[in-house]
């Protein structure tokens, strides 16, 4: 389980395949302070176990399933990737209960700035749209985000200066796919209202 409070934009240093799936090595410094073999990492917002963490960074496996849905199979050497560790049950829980199990591929469709502020509009699939209420948490990337207004097919999110400087929401352009999780509690919610 995470929060969504990125702890460290990491970069790929490197992807391999393996029969049926994928290793990444991606390269960091701070994620990797007291993460044994077999820790959890979350990699833009996918839960990876990481495999030989080490003072330069880790590695990690990803599934068919998981590279079937979300954008972990897009990256390449050198794409910025945010991190963050699993919680402890110590940690304050400054963002939103964030699982790293992605729902489903948004798309980035731009960003305006105000003033070092930004607006964010993310389109997502239809499937998604009864999980998102105006002013409801979601993760981007696994950012945890406030959705700031709400259309068909699409949120605003309002994006703080220091969130765009740590992630890397400011490296994404128009057209770039997103990993989406959606808030836990409406999917319980959802799946209690359909027994009724």
């Amino acid at each position: 389980m995470f929060t969504g409070i990125i702890e460290e934009l990491g970069a790929v240093s490197r992807l391999t395949e393996i029969p049926g799936g994928l290793r990444i090595a991606i390269a960091a410094d701070t994620v990797t302070v007291g993460t044994q073999a077999g820790d959890s990492i979350a990699v833009n917002g996918v839960c990876l176990t990481a495999l030989e963490p080490n003072a330069g960074g880790f590695s990690a496996d990803v599934s068919p399933e998981t590279l079937a849905r979300t954008t972990l199979g897009d990256l390449s050497a050198g794409a910025k990737v945010n991190l963050e560790r699993a919680l402890l049950p110590t940690t304050r829980l400054s963002g939103h209960i964030v699982q790293g199990h992605v729902d489903g591929r948004g798309e980035f469709a731009g960003a305006v700035s105000e003033g070092g502020f930004y607006t964010v509009t993310i389109r997502f699939p239809v499937e998604l749209s009864r999980y998102f209420v105006e002013k409801g948490s979601v993760a981007v990337e696994g950012i945890s985000l406030t959705i700031a207004s709400l259309r068909d097919g699409e949120f605003d999110i309002a994006v703080i200066p220091k969130t765009w400087e740590v992630t890397n929401l400011h490296a994404l352009q128009p057209g770039d796919a997103v990993n989406l999780e959606v808030d836990v509690i409406a999917k319980y919610v959802d799946r209690m209202m359909q027994g009724r």
